[in-house]
């Protein structure tokens, strides 16, 4: 007769139903579908806009979309033209895209026409490589073909996103302009197309996750180190760019800034639960908080101003609790000398979040000059913090190495 375990309960706990079920979104999955819903919803308020219902801000749609591109290329490696190596040099370049794309959206038309002229590339240029290497890979469609399931709809479905690129690219980059409602019905078609490659894609992974291990590496950056680089190249960016806007020499967009600051808060909640409150199992609602953030900030991007007050006033007050519930649950400082500096910094950034959070819920307690300061310093704290992570990375590598070699 089989024995009990001494640590093994007696009787297992069913796993968790409903809505507090797990929600395991491969990371690409996500991607695309912020992307698509990015699409569908700029399709939308294109139209919209047409009719005169609203206005429509294009540098927020470029800015925006630039972005998207950076993050699924700095994440996955995968650019518009192609996967590649997440290499440190290719990690610099996407970031300074990521960066283009931030200042396009916030600093309305001051990069023109460099972004019309990078969209153009990405989607037109891309698509069409894509395209052609899809259609001269015989053996891959033939594989995708053979192993059937999820597999089988792959080529059509790329196909079809590779070939709607085009024309957007096209039209996004000025080559022309489609006629009447033209560019809003190929946005919301090509968003379309992309919402259902992240469901394939999704069933695919889920039959293969070894697949999903192939394109999720965490080298050289995990995806939570990643977006800590984003998050801080953003924040120095922003500081530095409001000392000129509040002098009058720039023009701004607030409703950019709070897009593209939900825009990284979404992904980071819907790919791994990361959220200004703490991390938290992703579970269903936690992905519907994540694609409420990401819906929120793309029609801020794209339609200036109608949102900017409730936003304020939800990304301020996310910032002030963030920061003021980790100082609430500090516990004794840490004996190694590596991560007392790490607690150090992390209460750093928490003080400078209640501030940024506090300058945004009470215009005027903080002047222009000053919270530019505090943000371009905000950004710089997180990209020390990265660096620590990444020395604290190396030293528990190295101790599980020397416990590895012990006899």
């Amino acid at each position: 007769m089989k024995t009990h375990h001494q640590d093994e309960p007696l009787v297992r706990s069913a796993p968790p139903t409903g809505i507090a079920a797990p929600v395991d979104f491969s990371l690409e999955t996500v991607i695309l579908m912020i992307g698509g819903e990015a699409l569908v919803l700029a399709g939308g308020t294109l139209l919209g806009a047409a009719s005169g219902a609203f206005p429509f801000a294009e540098s927020g749609l470029r800015g925006l979309l630039i972005f998207i591109f950076a993050l699924q290329a700095l994440t996955l490696g995968k650019t518009p033209f192609g996967a590649t190596r997440r290499s440190s040099g290719m990690i610099g370049l996407w970031m300074a895209v990521a960066s283009m794309g931030i200042v396009a959206g916030m600093i309305p038309d001051v990069l023109d026409p460099l972004p019309r002229g990078l969209l153009g590339l990405c989607f037109a240029g891309g698509g069409g490589a894509q395209l052609v290497s899809l259609v001269l890979d015989g053996e891959r469609r033939a594989l995708w073909k053979r192993e059937g399931g999820p597999l089988r709809p792959l080529t059509p479905l790329c196909a079809t996103v590779y070939a709607l690129s085009i024309p957007v690219g096209l039209a996004l980059g000025g080559v022309f302009s489609p006629p009447g409602a033209g560019t809003a019905v190929l946005l919301s078609l090509l968003g379309g197309a992309l919402l259902l490659l992240a469901a394939v894609l999704e069933a695919v992974y889920r039959r293969y996750p070894e697949a999903r291990r192939a394109v999720e590496t965490s080298e050289p950056l995990s995806f939570s180190h990643t977006m800590i680089l984003v998050t801080g190249v953003f924040m120095v960016l922003l500081g530095i760019l409001l000392v000129p806007v509040v002098l009058g020499a720039l023009p701004f967009s607030p409703s950019a800034q709070l897009g593209l600051l939900l825009l990284i808060m979404a992904l980071r909640t819907m790919a791994a639960g990361e959220t200004p409150l703490g991390t938290f199992p992703r579970t269903r609602p936690v992905v519907a908080a994540g694609l409420l953030f990401s819906m929120l900030g793309t029609f801020s991007c794209l339609v200036p101003e109608v949102l900017v007050a409730p936003l304020v006033v939800l990304v301020g007050g996310l910032n002030v609790a963030g920061g003021a519930l980790p100082l609430l649950r500090r516990g004794p400082s840490p004996e190694h000398p590596l991560a007392r500096r790490l607690a150090k910094t992390q209460d750093i950034l928490n003080v400078l979040a209640i501030l940024f959070g506090l300058s945004m819920l009470f215009p005027g307690i903080i002047s222009g000059l000053v919270t530019g300061v505090l943000l371009a310093a905000n950004g710089g704290v997180l990209l020390y913090l990265l660096h620590l992570l990444r020395q604290l990375e190396a030293l528990r590598a190295s101790l599980e190495s020397s416990e590895g070699r012990a006899p």
